[in-house]
Parts: structure tokens; sequence; C-alpha cells
């Protein structure tokens, strides 16, 4: 378990936690939450050894192995695959080790490496490893692009696959969801559900918090407070909390105003003198119960539009996409939309199905390949990018940047351009005091989306068009925006992986997927069952296109008739009983087509009648192999034997794959021709 007793921990001057005890036992699942800046990336660094506590004691199972995600951005030529695999530490250990007993000859020290990267996984690490990237919302055939090709988003995606990858006894996660899509998000929290060693994240994403954690660790004041349960019951039991614990110090003030009335009164009489003494005494030993400081919370609205069109805009006979060496690449075709004032649209669609696509299409960034896009007499879109805080300056403050956006936008209706101004709107978004003239460089991720908000506010747009705008906000400035976006007169188009947020604001939903745009008539608990049921098509998709073959099997089976069969359906044979007035070409026709079908059939037959054969051997050959590893050998045997024994174990996979395929395309056959 991880126990702290009275630890103290300290960043320069400031006492992050100060005297704080907490107890967390195997296999829970932990979330730790609090303010920005309440210490908890600070914990962590306890927790992975990184710092070291000033006082108090503590503690963690020296042989527990961590995993976390680096914080680094990745620079490498490795493959994606190679990259997440390297997460596997103890593969990686083991191998080494096995290459040092083959350049030192060591037959015994052989054999325990081969049966050691048996029990570690190595016949299937490379398919984990590339089942982490595709579950993270990465395509099949960039499986084995560099790293160094992928924008830093996808490679903060592949740090996380890494620590998803490596075999752990704690996982520790600093905010996994920032970089993350609905879908991947989807996934990751059926992970983490199936992860069975103990787990501590940090997140502002309540539902993935509610989803994946059993215990909520708060940070308040430098102690910390257990909870038993996810976040929502942290809320409602701290809710409960802070109501008796006002409720006793309203007790209290009123029992202290009691004794101090009587000190007042009688300690200048010499009668009760000793009564009143008495009282102080027992005022000195009342331990204080503090009184509830409500933290201050931070809130902030869009000002009502200068003008609201009705439609804001039309999309008619669009096909979006974008272009790639001159050649047009369509990703969502034949748009007919309309949006008008006042709607809340939430756009959904799993990874690469053309959200983002027909968001920067509208916000003008991209133009549609072909068709219309007609804007409303005084459109005014607010846009939220993904990137947007890439494009602010970081030499420059957010007094700054607002005066740069007024010199570029001119001076918008109702404000005016004075310094003074300036200062008193971004007070409301908490850059008070000095942080107005501080560099926005030296600034955290949530400062920075919120002068972002800041500058789109200024702006009084009529259309919002929001792409994950949350990835940087704490749970209050999420809740802040939720507000801020209900009470909005004008229009909201929303993409974003926070649930919660996507429930308060949107009251229908559009669905990007399969090359069009549609309603969505559903929840978002439909929407998790659509991106389950479409991962799960993909898949297939993929395997059934995949047309590459082991050479082993391929020396078995030259011939494979079962992806060709796959990949390219054959017309169904019509029914007999329906071959009325058929000519006599027709028949001719008919007749042709069950015989080739009939000899497809016939290598199927045989190549699944001989893998049954071949994989009854390999089983036997298997069975044989390992009883005589169980039967004393010298050094050099048992190395030789456990590398056949791995040969055979990947033989016998990859033939029961291929059984699998050519069993399918047999069937797919025997439906196409009405056979039983």
């Amino acid at each position: 378990m991880i126990q702290l007793k009275n630890v103290t921990l300290r960043r320069s001057a400031k006492v992050l936690l100060d005297a704080a005890s907490v107890t967390l036992n195997p296999g829970e699942k932990v979330g730790l939450v609090g303010r920005n800046g309440a210490g908890k990336s600070t914990l962590f660094a306890l927790f992975n050894g990184t710092l070291h506590e000033d006082s108090g004691d503590f503690s963690m199972p020296k042989q527990w192995r961590l995993a976390q995600v680096s914080q680094n951005m990745p620079e490498t030529e490795e493959s994606a695959t190679d990259f997440v695999l390297g997460g596997d530490t103890r593969l990686a250990e083991l191998r080494a080790i096995l290459h040092a007993a083959e350049l030192a000859e060591d037959g015994m020290a052989m054999a325990h490496a081969h049966v050691d990267l048996a029990d570690a996984g190595e016949h299937d690490a490379v398919p984990r490893a590339q089942s982490l990237i595709l579950g993270l919302g990465f395509k099949t055939a960039e499986l084995d692009q560099p790293v160094n090709s992928f924008s830093g988003g996808w490679r903060m995606r592949l740090q996380l696959a890494r620590a998803l990858m490596c075999p752990s006894d704690l996982l520790i996660l600093d905010e996994p969801t920032n970089h993350l899509d609905l879908d991947a998000l989807v996934w990751l929290e059926a992970w983490l559900k199936r992860y069975v060693g103990t787990m501590i994240v940090i997140s502002h994403d309540r539902e993935f918090l509610d989803a994946v954690t059993d215990v909520t660790l708060h940070i308040e004041h430098a102690k910390l407070n257990r909870y038993g349960g996810n976040y929502s019951s942290f809320e409602t039991l701290r809710a409960q909390q802070l109501e008796l614990q006002q409720a006793s110090f309203s007790k209290q003030q009123d029992k202290i105003a009691h004794l101090q009335k009587f000190i007042d009164r009688f300690k200048a009489k010499a009668s009760k003198a000793k009564q009143a003494q008495s009282r102080v005494k027992a005022l000195e030993r009342m331990e204080k119960i503090a009184p509830v400081l409500a933290d201050a919370d931070f809130t902030f609205e869009f000002k009502e539009p200068v003008n609201l069109p009705n439609p804001m805009l039309a999309i008619s006979e669009a096909n979006l996409g974008y272009k790639v060496d001159g050649e047009e690449k369509i990703i969502v075709r034949q748009v007919n939309k309309s949006v008008l004032a006042g709607q809340r649209i939430g756009i959904l669609g799993a990874n690469g199905q053309g959200k983002s696509t027909l968001v920067k299409t509208i916000a003008r960034s991209i133009k549609a390949l072909s068709g219309e896009l007609t804007e409303g007499k005084g459109l005014n879109i607010g846009y939220f990018a993904q990137q947007e805080l890439d494009v602010l300056h970081p030499a420059d403050n957010p007094l700054e940047h607002m005066i740069r956006l007024v010199k570029e936008l001119g001076p918008t209706p109702g404000q005016s351009g004075r310094e003074q101004d300036f200062r008193n709107f971004l007070g409301t978004f908490n850059f008070t005091g000095d942080m107005v003239k501080q560099s926005v460089g030296s600034m955290s991720g949530g400062e920075k989306a919120r002068l972002v908000l800041a500058m789109i506010v200024w702006q009084r747009p009529n259309l919002l068009l929001l792409d994950e705008p949350t990835n940087h906000l704490d749970l209050a400035t999420r809740e802040a925006l939720s507000m801020a976006l209900n009470e909005f007169e004008g229009t909201v188009m929303l993409v974003s992986h926070d649930r919660a947020l996507l429930r308060a604001v949107c009251d229908e939903f559009w669905l990007v997927g399969r090359g069009e745009i549609k309603p969505f008539d559903g929840d978002l608990d439909d929407y998790q069952r659509y991106l389950l049921e479409e991962s799960k098509r993909l898949r297939e998709e993929a395997k059934a296109s995949d047309s590459q073959k082991d050479s082993q099997i391929q020396t078995i089976f030259p011939s494979s008739p079962a992806i060709e069969v796959l990949a390219k359906p054959l017309a169904p044979v019509n029914n007999t009983s329906k071959q009325v007035n058929r000519t006599p070409e027709q028949k001719k026709e008919d007749a042709l087509q069950r015989q080739q079908k009939s000899a497809l059939k016939k290598p199927l037959k045989k190549s699944i009648e001989q893998a049954d054969q071949k994989m009854a051997q390999l089983e036997a050959q298997k069975l044989s192999l390992e009883n005589k590893l169980a039967s004393p050998l010298s050094p050099t045997e048992i190395a030789e034997t456990g590398k056949q024994l791995k040969s055979v174990n990947v033989a016998l996979e990859e033939l029961e794959a291929q059984w699998l395929s050519w069993s399918e395309a047999l069937e797919k056959l025997d439906l196409e021709t009405g056979s039983a």
C-alpha cells in the first residue's frame, strides 16, 4: 500500500502539503482532485521519486513497478509500433539478457531467458502494442509511420500508449484525456476499468473520473482528504461535510460568545474570579472549528450579440475535404445543412470521420471543395480551435493581446479601446493585478485557454464554433463555460470529449461518419454504444482487407483463395424457384456462376482440412516439447528446445488465424450459393 504520515511538501517557499496523512490500498483506482496550484503534480513527483518529502514518512512497496506518461515530446524516427513496444520495459530487459547469453554462448541462461520472454508475453507483444495505438485513434496505415511524422497531440497519444504498454503495479496519469477525441476517450475508459493494478489519475473530466475511479483524494488547504467513491460521490459527501462543519462552527461560536460574556462580566469580581478563570481555561482548551471558506467561483458571460441572422449559414450540395499535391481528398460528401439562430448543436463522430474538416470549413480556415456555403448577413464567428493556444504570442502579455485584437478587428460595438477597460475586462477572467503584464509563454495551459475565451467574448460573436475548448480547463472553469454557453443568446456548435459539457449545453447532435452528416437520434449513452459498434466494424474491415500472409503459412499453403473471396463478393445465384421464363443464355450464365463458386469452395475446403491436420501435428509437437523441457536436459538442449517451442507457438497462432479466415470465406460462399 501507499502511506503518507504527517508528510510536508514544499515547492520553493510554498507549502503544498502540511502534515498530511493518507493510505491508498493496492488495486484502488484513485482520482486526485483539487484547485490548480494545490499540489496535485507535486504529489505525483513524490510518487515517482523525483521529489522527496520535507518531513514526515512516505512509503510505497519497493517491488512495485511504476508506469506514467512522459511529458517530453518524443523525437524519434522509430515507427509508432516500435516506439510503443519500447514501453514494455520487462521485455526490453529480457531481450538484453537473451542477447548477452547468446554472446556468451551460455545455454542455461539462454533457456531461462526464452522461458521468461514467453512468460512476459513476447509472442503477442506487437499485437498488444498495435491494439493500444489503434484504440487511441490511429489508423492501421499509421502503425509503421515514424513518430516524428505526427503532430504534437498525436505524439502525446503515443506517449500514453507507451505508458499503458508498460507492465505496472502503479499507474499514474496526469490529464490523460487532454489530447483525446470522444471515441478514444471511451476506449481508454474501457481499458482502465480492466487495469488490475493501483491507479492514481488527475483529470478535470468529471464523467471520466466517475467511470474509472472508486476513491477520491482531495487536496485542500495543504491537507489530503480521502473520500470513498467516485467524483460525484465526493461532491455529495463534501457538501454534507461542509454543511456539518458550518453548523458545528456556528454552534461553537455561540458557546465561545457565552463563555466570553461570563468572563468579561465577572473577572473583576473577587467572588466570581475562580469561575471566570475556569472559563478562560476552558476557552483556551477548546479546539477551534474552522469556518467554511468558500473558494471564489470563476464566472463569465458572453455579451449579447449585435445581431442574430437567421439562418446563420446554409450549406448546399457541398463536398468537404482538402487537397493533397493538387488532388482532392473528399471526407464528407453532399452536405445539405442549415444552422439557425439559437441552436445548440453537438458535433459527434469517430476519429478521422470529418468533424474537424466540417468545423474548419465553417470557420473559413479551409474552403469547401464544391457546393456553396451561404453566410447570413452580419455573421460573426467566435472560433476556438484545438490549436488556438499555439497561435498566442508567447512573448506578449494578455494586455498586448487585447490591444492587438482591437487593432486587427476594429472597435467592437459597445466596447471601448482604453487600457483600463481592457484591464477591467481581463479581470473578469481572473487576470488581475500584475497578471495582465505576465508573458503568455510563462502561463499554464488553463490560463492560456481563459485568455483565448476572453478574446472570443470581446468580439461579441453570434455563432460560437468550439473545437475541444476544455482541454486545459479545470473543473471550475468548465462549469463556468457551461453556464455561460447556456445563457448565450446566439448559436453554439460544439466538438468536445467532455460529455458533461455536451449534456449540459447541446439539445441536438449531428453525426459525422461514413462520408455524410446526419442528425443523431439519441443521447450520449447511445453514442457511446455507436462508437463501440463502429470500432468493431472498422476492425472487421481491416481484418478482411489484410492480405498479408506469414511466410511459414505460405509455405504450407501456397494458394489461399479466402482473402479474394472476402474482398470481392460474387453476385448471388438466383433461387431456382424464381427462374421462370429464363432464356437459355441466362440459364447458362447461372450455371457458370455456380461452377465458379464450386471451384472456389473446393480449395477452401482442402485448405481447411490441411490446416486441421497441421494444427493437430503442431499441438502434438508442442506437447512433446513441453514434456521434454520438464525432463533433465543439458543447457544447450534446453536453449534449443525453448527456441523450437517458441517457433511452434507462433506457427500455431498464425495457422489458427488463417483457418478462421478460410472458414469465414467458405461460410460466405455457402450463403451466396444458398447451400446448407
